[in-house]
């Protein structure tokens, strides 16, 4: 089990918590899962306790690659995962004209992982 920094010393984290954090670790770079896809994953949970996982203690791991099932960027972390992807070469579709700061989405069929094949 994993230990997440504190203000006292190190945190145990919830055994669900560290289980959603090792399959987040373990989607390769340029690939993503959704929330529901971690949660089907783990047979366990459900897309807003993965999410609720990853804004907690998501920071230490690629919390990228953990998205929403539509392909739109975290909203307030939009340049930074945008960043990420461009960086890994996330399979990216263009902003339509009508998207706010035309921020594209990541282009779900072919970026999402299966968790079987990299």
């Amino acid at each position: 089990m994993r230990d997440e920094p504190g203000r006292n010393g190190p945190v145990e984290l919830p055994p669900y918590a560290d289980r959603v954090l090792e399959v987040a670790e373990g989607i390769p770079p340029g690939r993503v899962m959704t929330y529901g896809d971690v949660a089907e994953w783990l047979e366990e949970g459900g897309p807003r306790q993965v999410g609720r996982v990853m804004t907690l203690y998501g920071g230490g791991v690629p919390w990228w690659r953990v998205v929403r099932a539509d392909g739109t960027l975290l909203t307030g972390h939009e340049l930074r995962a945008l960043a990420h992807y461009r960086r890994e070469g996330t399979p990216l579709r263009a902003a339509g004209r009508s998207a706010e700061g035309h921020i594209p989405r990541i282009d779900m069929p072919r970026a999402r992982w299966d968790g079987t094949h990299g």
